[in-house]
């Protein structure tokens, strides 16, 4: 894969926190063996544009946990504010020296380092400043890639608390300040949910996990989906979550506040 020497380099940001609401420590669930978080990590190596990973926790007492397991696995740490996750991801790919991120949530153990790839070289182009994974795919191969430079503004200039805690709103909503692009699935995909935000996403991912045989082994979204052709019923377990919850729910409490304002 080319990539420009002026995009290096390549970071791949992972926030992960142990507070989740809906499944508490969810990042160190077990998947397979090994936890969640690992499988993340093991994927997002699989990556051939990715020059580093930074794993971007919260310096909460809960959260030493996640800091021990990147120390024990020799994966870099950055640890931030809690509620305000853009802060967290500036000081996070500041200290890195990233020119080029790669946005990742700890909840997407089936994420396609292949897809990783597509995005960045997407992004490799050029022209323009964020390239995102259009929610066509399933949900859970959500990957963003952006430059410093973006982040950084959106840092200086996002002040709505959707777009502190979700860290890329202030850049994929303002289209007349920065250059967008989502990759579209050839197929619509978008009523597969692979990502994990409750017991039952889990319950999901863990039969895909030990239906396919993965073991440690990086599959990817071709071999799930014929999994899931052969065994249809499974996408039952988790069909009724809805999707991007947690974002909807940030966009209500910006309501509330310009009401209250």
């Amino acid at each position: 894969m080319q990539v420009s020497t002026k995009m290096k380099p390549v970071i791949a940001i992972v926030q992960a926190r142990m507070g989740s609401t809906r499944l508490p420590g969810k990042v160190m669930k077990g998947i397979a063996g090994r936890p969640m978080l690992w499988h993340v990590v093991n994927r997002l190596k699989a990556a051939k544009s990715i020059d580093d990973i930074i794993i971007a926790t919260t310096d909460q007492p809960a959260d030493d946990l996640i800091a021990e397991w990147c120390a024990l696995n020799g994966t870099g740490c950055y640890r931030g504010s809690s509620d305000d996750v853009l802060d967290r991801y500036f000081y996070a790919a500041r200290g890195a020296k990233a020119n080029t991120i790669v946005r990742i949530t700890s909840d997407c153990p089936l994420l396609d380092p292949a897809l990783v790839d597509r995005a960045v070289l997407k992004f490799a182009e050029g022209g323009f400043d964020y390239v995102s994974i259009d929610p066509s795919f399933p949900d859970g191969l959500d990957v963003e890639v952006f430059s410093f430079a973006s982040l950084e503004k959106a840092y200086m200039q996002a002040g709505l608390s959707s777009e502190r805690e979700h860290v890329t709103p202030y850049i994929w909503k303002n289209h007349q300040r920065f250059r967008v692009c989502k990759i579209m699935s050839a197929e619509d995909l978008s009523h597969m949910r692979w990502t994990v935000d409750d017991e039952r996403d889990l319950r999901l991912v863990t039969a895909i996990y030990e239906g396919i045989g993965a073991g440690e082994r990086v599959f990817h979204m071709e071999e799930i989906l014929r999994f899931l052709e052969k065994n249809p019923g499974l996408l039952e377990i988790n069909a009724e979550t809805t999707r991007n919850e947690g974002y909807a729910r940030s966009i209500k409490e910006d309501k509330s506040v310009q009401r209250a304002g």
